[in-house]
């Protein structure tokens, strides 16, 4: 019987868990660790946007990564003075460290200053990117 309650309860917290887990993925969010957090040109491997900038972090093997540039290029299409730029994390883990990229992708929005305004793990939605640029501006 104790055994049938063991498994009641994992069974329990793995489903409050991965519930928990979908609704944080693709977020998009402020995080008090950037706070004043600032990335320019030499960073990015281009030039900042006129009002903000997309910054994506992906990895060769990511599925959701391609799903995410669908997404950003779209936006930085449809929203005047947006860039979309994407940096191979594996490629570029010095910034990867410094910024704290956990997992990928994640997006990070800067506004026209390069500030980090706002950040993404997961894939996010295309409404809460047009509406983090809202707040960028």
């Amino acid at each position: 019987m104790t055994g049938l309650m063991v498994c009641v309860a994992v069974l329990a917290v793995a489903s409050a868990y991965g519930v928990l887990h979908k609704r944080r993925s693709g977020r998009v969010r402020v995080r008090g660790r950037d706070d004043g957090r600032r990335l320019g040109a030499a960073e990015l491997g281009g030039e900042l946007g006129e009002r903000a900038t997309l910054v994506q972090f992906s990895s060769a093997f990511c599925a959701p990564c391609r799903a995410t540039r669908r997404v950003l290029g779209e936006v930085a299409g449809l929203v005047p003075g947006v860039t979309h730029v994407e940096i191979d994390a594996e490629a570029h883990l010095d910034l990867v460290r410094e910024l704290e990229i956990l997992k990928t992708p994640t997006v990070l929005v800067l506004d026209a200053d390069g500030r980090v305004v706002r950040r993404a793990t997961g894939q996010p939605r295309k409404a809460d990117v047009i509406a983090a640029l809202g707040e960028a501006v």
